[in-house]
């Protein structure tokens, strides 16, 4: 070509960043002995009863096309799941999608809301996807900025003096990725009644509700005056233990799906079939298991979070999710250098907390989704490499106690 490739690029794609996290993924895979404490995915393999399910459907043939929604057997359990465990109804046949993970589910609800220039106000720190899905829908996304002064939750009074006359929804992640800070339903309800008075959409990710430790996790979507103006985003990744499947499922007033099954039907037509007949069987079968891996979760919890302030790195409780996000401003690097020496030095990996918007910088992500020896060893040599830059551990010890409450 004359010219080259550049020219056939669309500029909102040139314009788009390569994705922070996977920057230490690629370079953690290259080397040995390696900790990781990067990866948003659980330590645990898929309970057996799921895969179960979904190879006997194979067996039997159901290898075929679904409706474009889903299986409305799955999209029966879906609804039945959301109803009893969070106090939302939606029916299964004009008001739930099933998705390829939650991320489509996020990527519809922007491609079906947004016009060119909307604004969307997205909480920070942020997952890494929405504002780049917000930008390739057209829209504009607006950073919200949360601190640890306030456990990193954003409040109504930060909500409403981002609110312009562009601004058309907002995002709310609750449990948060990466902060693990989770928003009260009194918390919820203030934040309410902004959105309602300035008529704005929310589209909830919803998909650490099962990851909720030390109170009951609240739909946004159960608040007075919110079902209607809500597109409820969740999934069977994080809670189920089921990454792999790329499951996901929204849920939303009759108007919204509708719009957003045409998007779906144009471009992805619908959910693996086999895939499916392993959720429904983890609706109906399988809160055991979440409630035992959920109860590891904390207990891990606890111990990383004791431990990282014990280390000498600030480091809030998180109410939710399975990440902590410590500061790490007493070392005087920046997140990115403090992620690459200590991968190069001690051989964990971490993920920089820039790459979640400028409020993340002088934090660290770290999943908890490890083993307790993987975490107990990396936490060791996180305390190495601190030391190694001034900074003293209030507990010198070789093992740091672990708490089981």
């Amino acid at each position: 070509m004359k010219n080259g490739y550049s020219r056939y690029i669309s500029k909102t794609a040139k314009e788009l960043q390569p994705s922070g996290i996977r920057k230490f993924f690629d370079l953690a895979a290259s080397m040995d002995d390696v900790i990781s404490l990067g990866v948003g995915e659980p330590d645990f393999t898929t309970p057996w009863n799921i895969r179960e399910a979904a190879i006997l459907s194979l067996e039997q043939g159901y290898t075929s096309y679904t409706a474009n929604a889903g299986l409305l057997e799955l999209r029966q359990e879906i609804s039945f799941y959301l109803g009893s465990r969070f106090g939302v109804d939606y029916d299964p046949i004009n008001q739930i999608i099933v998705t390829i993970g939650a991320s489509q589910a996020i990527d519809l609800a922007f491609r079906a809301i947004l016009d060119q220039g909307d604004e969307v106000l997205i909480v920070e720190p942020a997952f890494v996807s929405y504002a780049p899905l917000v930008s390739i829908a057209g829209g504009n996304p607006i950073a919200v900025a949360t601190s640890p002064d306030n456990g990193f939750k954003v409040t109504s009074e930060q909500i409403e003096k981002a609110i312009t006359e562009k601004t058309k929804a907002i995002l709310l992640c609750s449990p948060n990725n990466p902060t693990g800070s989770t928003l009260t339903k009194a918390e919820l309800t203030e934040i309410a009644t902004v959105i309602k008075k300035h008529d704005l959409l929310v589209v909830s990710d919803e998909i650490y509700a099962e990851l909720s430790y030390d109170e009951a996790f609240a739909s946004v979507a159960s608040i007075e005056g919110m079902y209607e103006r809500t597109i409820l985003i969740n999934g069977f990744s994080k809670g189920f233990a089921m990454t792999g499947w790329r499951l996901g499922f929204l849920a939303a007033p009759k108007e919204f799906v509708e719009v957003m099954l045409k998007i779906h039907q144009y471009t992805t037509m619908c959910a693996p079939h086999m895939l499916q007949h392993g959720a429904i069987e983890a609706l109906r079968n399988t809160y055991h298991e979440v409630e035992s891996m959920r109860n590891s979760y904390r207990r891990r919890r606890n111990y990383v979070v004791q431990t990282l302030n014990q280390i000498g790195l600030d480091c809030h409780t998180p109410g939710g999710a399975f990440y902590v996000f410590p500061s790490i401003r007493a070392t005087g690097l920046s997140s990115e250098q403090f992620a690459e020496e200590l991968l190069i030095q001690e051989k964990v990996a971490v993920v920089p907390g820039h790459v979640f918007g400028e409020s993340g910088e002088g934090y660290i992500r770290c999943s908890y989704a490890a083993s307790m020896s993987q975490l107990q060893e990396a936490l060791k040599r996180i305390q190495r490499f601190v030391e190694s830059r001034g900074v003293v551990a209030v507990n010198h010890s070789e093992n740091f106690k672990v708490t089981q409450e």
